[in-house]
């Protein structure tokens, strides 16, 4: 049954109060046509509930806008929303993908993540090449995808909005690596649901690294937000020692937007429920707002918060991700690189749940306490602990 404007209709019900269900909701397929936007075609999702959000086909079908009832969720950094064209992802000594960073969903990725590096090229099998140079975050984010289809699909009373890509992260002489990428979202419904599949399409021995930039703004993130999460651990922070206080701004409580602010980064490691999930929440009691995201702990088992409270650029991120904050070259070392071979796959998912009022925020608070109590100071001293990785085809 689909659930609209305080009513639970049929299919048939829906049919009988428009003449097309694009009256209420639906997906459309747009092209962005001004700016450093330009040419970048956009899938607009209407989920009838007052969720809207946009995903951008021809930047890895990542979600770029999101609204619920007019109040935005989603981040628009400075840079825009930038056609994938004018991107330089060697520039600027590896950080030019910071020029093309916006959005609610930034996907990084496929053979690597975290900051500029050089790591060996041996695996694959070219004299030529004996180094890959990696820039900030990967390659992914910024590659159009293959639009392979888009709609709206009944499962008898249930309609499901969806739309499906595929984005090739491919060269000679390297990586041939390719993401599957399915979005749903339930008409009627307040949450997102994001199914990925990587996987080497090549012959040779590739890594993979993956992890989820989720960015979100005001008005959800203002002074007196709150972040909500299963931390067993804090483990890492960019800014420990004697900075750890410096801007007077922890992990837990929000501030609103400052001068001259220096982003801080955290790694927390944390607890999954008895079926795998892990939830992580940014909710803003004020308005009565908030934004859950779930994940697997299996999938993705690590968990870094960024925070970019500079006035202008204001945002937080929650990053879950298959490797540690140490980086590339750390997670060979380590033994916790994932190695793909020829046909080997890797999946994820994601779930962006709106939480509209109190009840539902309350609600959130007490699942995800239940599964681990936060620390309640907020600099807690970090661990420096980074678990082992396990699972998979990490050798």
């Amino acid at each position: 049954m689909v659930e609209l404007y305080g009513q639970t209709l049929t299919r048939r019900q829906v049919a009988e109060r428009s003449g097309m269900l694009s009256q209420f909701a639906g997906v459309r397929l747009m092209t962005l046509d001004d700016g450093v936007e330009r040419g970048i075609r956009m899938l607009e999702f209407r989920t009838g509930s007052g969720l809207r959000f946009t995903a951008l086909v021809d930047r890895a079908l990542d979600i770029a806008d999101c609204d619920y009832r007019g109040q935005a969720i989603g981040w628009h950094s400075p840079a825009g929303f930038r056609h994938p064209g004018l991107h330089d992802y060697e520039g600027e000594a590896g950080l030019a993908w910071a020029r093309s960073f916006s959005g609610l969903l930034v996907t990084c990725g496929l053979d690597h993540i975290l900051g500029p590096e050089d790591v060996p090229a041996d695996s694959y099998c070219y004299p030529g090449r004996r180094t890959v140079r990696h820039s900030l975050h990967g390659r992914v984010g910024t590659i159009p995808a293959r639009l392979t289809g888009y709609g709206e699909s009944w499962e008898g009373d249930r309609c499901v909005l969806w739309a499906e890509g595929v984005v090739q992260q491919s060269t000679v002489f390297g990586e041939d690596l390719h993401l599957r990428r399915r979005i749903e979202a339930d008409v009627g419904g307040s949450e997102i649901r994001v199914r990925d599949t990587v996987v080497n399409h090549g012959f040779l021995r590739t890594p993979h690294m993956y992890f989820y930039h989720v960015n979100v703004s005001h008005p959800l993130v203002d002074e007196g937000s709150r972040y909500v999460a299963p931390v067993r651990d804090v483990v890492w922070a960019a800014h420990a020692g004697e900075a750890y206080r410096a801007q007077d701004v922890g992990y837990r409580r929000l501030p609103g937007p400052m001068r001259n602010f220096r982003e801080q980064v955290w790694q927390h490691e944390l607890a999954a429920d008895a079926s795998g999930e892990v939830p992580v929440a940014v909710v803003n009691e004020r308005i009565g707002l908030g934004l859950e995201l779930v994940t697997r702990k299996q999938q993705l088992p690590c968990m870094y918060q960024w925070q970019n409270f500079q006035a202008g650029q204001y945002a937080m991120g929650i990053e879950p991700s298959t490797h540690h904050v140490l980086g590339d070259n750390a997670a060979r070392e380590r033994g916790e690189m994932i190695w793909l071979e020829h046909g080997d796959e890797r999946a994820y998912e994601a779930t962006f749940r709106v939480l509209d009022g109190m009840a539902a925020i309350k609600a959130a608070e007490e699942r995800i306490a239940g599964i681990a109590p936060q620390p309640d100071d907020e600099f807690p001293a970090p661990s420096g602990r980074f678990p082992a990785l396990t699972g998979g085809s990490r050798t």
